[in-house]
C-alpha cells in the first residue's frame, strides 16, 4: 500500500486497515543484519525447544502468561500455544538471536486481527529478543506493561485498534531501537510528551486517541517520514521548527484537532512533502506563498478552516505533480486560472467571485470586517496592529 494512502487513512474518522503482518523475510533481515555486518552466518539450527533453550523458555513464561490473560479468543488463535515448541505457536516468529547465531529465539509477534480481549501481562517483558510486536485489531484493554523497557531490540510497536486507556504510554520513550509506532484508535487520553519527537522514529500514528496536548517547538526535531495526528486535541500553534523536516518528513497529518494557528512560512521548507493535510481546524491567515516550493507534494487539504485572502498561484503551478488541491470553506476571495486545471480541485464555499457554490455573500462582507489576523514569528496569532 502507498505510504500516503496508508497515512490518510489511518487519520479517517473509521478505523482503517493496520500495518500488514511482518513477513519472515522482514524479520530475518532485522535480526540478521548485525551478524551479517560482523562477518558471521546463522548456523542451521536444530530443533530448539523451551526444553533446551533458555531463550524459549523465557518465551514460553511470557506466551503461557498473554495466554492466560487472554479472556476471549474467538478464532482460537492461541489453541496451538501448548508444550515446549513456542517456535510452532500461531503468530509466534522465531530467528537466530543476534547475539547468538546458534541460539534460536523469539522475534516477532503477530496477532493482528484476532478480535482478541484481555490485558498485557508484565511477563511480556522477558520477550527481550522481539524485534517485532503487532497486536492491532483486537480488544486489549488497560495499559502496556511497565515492562515494555526490557523489549530493547522492539522496532515495530502496533497496539492499533484497541481498547487501551490511560495517558501516552511512557515507556516508549525507553524503547532505544523502535521505529515504527502506532497507538491510534484507542482510549489514550492526556498530554503526548514532547520527547516522543526527538526519538529516532520513522512513523508515528497516535491519531484517533483522546490526547489533549500543545505541539512542542521540538516537533520540528522528529526525524519521521509520517506523522499523523488527527482526530485528537491540540493547542497552541504551528512551530517553526516544522521547517528542520525538510530532508525526512514526507506525510504530515494534522486533521480535525481543533488547532487555532497561523501556517508557518517555514511549512514551504518541506521539500520531501508529499501529503499535507491540516483540513477541519481553526487556522487562520493566509496560505504562505513559500509552499510554491513543495515541489514534490501530490495532496494538500486545507478544507474547513478559516483562511483567507488569495491561493497562491506558486502553489497551483506544481502542478501535475500537485494531483489534489482541496481548499473549500474557507473565505478565500480569490483563485488564479490555472488552479482549476488541476486534477482534483475543490474550491467551493469561498468568497471567490464568479465561481459557483460559494458562501452567501453577507457571510463574506461579516468576515471582511473582522479584525485582521496578524501572525507572529512562531506561527500564532499576534496582537492586531493598530
Amino acid at each position: 500500500m502507498a505510504m500516503h494512502a496508508r497515512a490518510r487513512a489511518a487519520a479517517g474518522m473509521t478505523k482503517a486497515s493496520p500495518s500488514p503482518s511482518p513477513s519472515l523475510l522482514l524479520l530475518s533481515l532485522l535480526l540478521s543484519s548485525a551478524l551479517l555486518a560482523a562477518g558471521q552466518q546463522p548456523a542451521p539450527a536444530s530443533r530448539q525447544t523451551a526444553a533446551n533453550n533458555p531463550r524459549l523458555q523465557r518465551a514460553y513464561v511470557a506466551l503461557q502468561a498473554l495466554k492466560r490473560a487472554i479472556t476471549d479468543d474467538p478464532k482460537n488463535l492461541t489453541r496451538s500455544w501448548c508444550g515446549p515448541d513456542v517456535c510452532a505457536y500461531f503468530g509466534v516468529f522465531c530467528a537466530a538471536a543476534l547475539d547468538d547465531p546458534h541460539a534460536l529465539t523469539v522475534a516477532g509477534l503477530d496477532l493482528n486481527h484476532g478480535d482478541l480481549a484481555g490485558t498485557f501481562p508484565e511477563e511480556l517483558g522477558l520477550l527481550s529478543d522481539l524485534a517485532l510486536l503487532h497486536l492491532n485489531s483486537n480488544r486489549f484493554a488497560g495499559g502496556l506493561p511497565e515492562s515494555l523497557p526490557k523489549l530493547r531490540l522492539l522496532h515495530e510497536l502496533d497496539v492499533s485498534n484497541n481498547r487501551l486507556s490511560g495517558g501516552f504510554p511512557q515507556h516508549i520513550l525507553c524503547l532505544p531501537n523502535v521505529k515504527y509506532v502506532d497507538l491510534r484508535f484507542n482510549n489514550l487520553c492526556g498530554a503526548v510528551p514532547p520527547a516522543i519527537f526527538d526519538k529516532p522514529l520513522d512513523a508515528l500514528f497516535i491519531n484517533n486517541n483522546h490526547f489533549d496536548f500543545e505541539l512542542p517547538e521540538n516537533l520540528g526535531n522528529s526525524p519521521a517520514s509520517v506523522i499523523v495526528l488527527a482526530n485528537l486535541r491540540l493547542r497552541g500553534c504551528l512551530p517553526p521548527s516544522i521547517g528542520r523536516m525538510a530532508g525526512t518528513l514526507n506525510e504530515l497529518v494534522v486533521l480535525n484537532t481543533g488547532l487555532r494557528s497561523c501556517i508557518p512560512q517555514e511549512v514551504g521548507w518541506l521539500r520531501e512533502l508529499t501529503v499535507l493535510d491540516l483540513s477541519f481546524n481553526q487556522l487562520q491567515g493566509t496560505l504562505p506563498e513559500s509552499m510554491a516550493g513543495m515541489h514534490k507534494l501530490e495532496q494538500l487539504d486545507v478544507a474547513h478552516n478559516e483562511l483567507a485572502g488569495h491561493v497562491p498561484e506558486g502553489i497551483c503551478a506544481l502542478a501535475p505533480q500537485l494531483r489534489n488541491f482541496t481548499y473549500s470553506y474557507n473565505y478565500f476571495c480569490s483563485e488564479a486560472q490555472r488552479c482549476l486545471d488541476i486534477r482534483r480541485v475543490d474550491d467551493r464555499q469561498n468568497c471567490i467571485a464568479g465561481r459557483p457554490d460559494q458562501r452567501p455573500a453577507d457571510q463574506c462582507m461579516a468576515f471582511l470586517h473582522r479584525p485582521p489576523v496578524h501572525c507572529d514569528e512562531h506561527g500564532c496569532f499576534a496582537p492586531p496592529h493598530y
